[in-house]
């Protein structure tokens, strides 16, 4: 699928966009050395810094502390 296509219908249907603040960024420092991915390490900071639940299918990033649910 087109992620053009994806992002707008999304946000025609009420979800919003989490932009990456400083805030996220800083929270990278508190996180183990779990996993290696950066983008990856960015959403379980931007979870918790946001108190959002993150859900994931990657068994090593449901392995942080925090908001994580594994699917």
């Amino acid at each position: 699928m087109d992620p053009r296509i994806l992002r707008r219908g999304l946000l025609d249907n009420g979800y919003a966009e989490l932009p990456i603040t400083s805030e996220h960024a800083a929270r990278l420092a508190d996180l183990p050395p779990i996993h290696k991915d950066p983008f990856d390490r960015m959403l379980v900071a931007q979870a918790i810094a946001s108190g959002m639940e993150l859900l994931t299918a990657d068994e090593i990033v449901a392995l942080y502390p925090g908001p994580i649910r594994h699917i």
